[in-house]
């Protein structure tokens, strides 16, 4: 390599590197904004700057690293969610772009400012924390099964400068009191489903965060079975469910719930996405 480089060069060399080793060239976009805290129109602004020899270092091994099949979100220690950074590691889920759809979902159908909420299966809080930053006088619960998870959901509360209060249990078993809202991207992948995965997603995301038994149904009926003494009269629950899992889910949740209202709600590509169950 040259000594010297701009980004663009450096942007040339990935790109090459990249197809030369079935990556996608969005990762090396995202490398070099996540490194450089840049957006892509940073990027654009900034092609014909120097690229440090210390800053293509850096970049050079984050390209060599993806290519192994690690998450550039992992590599980079970050991802994006509602247009808000939070912290990542491989005891969390990386925030998707799909589960925005919820939080919007959320957000339009509670537009007042007094409610209390509980985020079951938080992981990075992005849900969670992200409900805080939008409703600052919502009060939260953000709740997860693995206590390292939870440690990176308090790691972003102090990075964004949110509070809420966190809870280590397993779905309802440590958490008291009832919510107007209740919120949970789950495990719900069945081990079956495994096969159809992409190989970065089960070699380096959490198992306990993706899988679940019973068809990937388990954690809807323990959140069923115990969702009455949790929400409150009026309050609503959402879950971001598998795009084969609407029909079962809302079976479930109609037949436990006969008075409830009980909604699917499909994401942009068509998709089932989402349940909401309203008392």
């Amino acid at each position: 390599m040259a000594d010297k480089m701009n980004v663009f060069e450096a942007q040339k060399w990935a790109f090459s590197f990249a197809d030369d080793h079935g990556m996608e060239r969005s990762t090396i976009d995202m490398l070099i904004c996540g490194q450089m805290d840049w957006d892509v129109t940073h990027l654009l602004m900034h092609y014909r700057d120097e690229f440090s020899k210390e800053d293509f270092e850096v970049f050079r091994q984050n390209v060599g690293k993806c290519a192994e099949g690690i998450p550039p979100q992992y590599v980079l220690s970050k991802a994006v969610f509602f247009k808000r950074t939070f912290f990542v590691n491989e005891s969390t889920l990386i925030p998707r772009v799909e589960t925005e759809d919820l939080v919007e979902w959320i957000l339009h159908d509670n537009p007042g400012t007094d409610a209390e909420f509980l985020d079951i299966g938080t992981g990075s809080g992005a849900i969670g924390l992200t409900l805080k930053a939008e409703k600052p006088l919502w009060k939260g619960m953000l709740s997860d099964v693995s206590s390292e998870a939870l440690g990176v959901a308090k790691k972003n509360a102090k990075r964004l400068k949110l509070k809420a209060e966190f809870k280590l249990s397993d779905v309802f078993d440590e958490i008291d009191g009832k919510f107007d809202i209740i919120v949970s991207n789950p495990p719900y992948i069945a081990e079956s489903e495994k096969k159809y995965m992409d190989k970065s997603v089960f070699e380096h995301e959490p198992t306990l965060a993706l899988f679940a038994e019973n068809n990937g149904l388990a954690i809807y009926q323990k959140i069923c079975r115990q969702l009455k003494d949790h929400l409150k009269n009026g309050g609503s629950l959402y879950l971001e469910i598998g795009f084969l899992q609407g029909k079962a889910v809302v079976e479930m949740f109609e037949k436990a719930y006969p008075k409830a209202e009980v909604t699917l709600k499909k994401d942009e590509s068509g998709h089932d996405r989402m349940v909401r169950v309203r008392f």
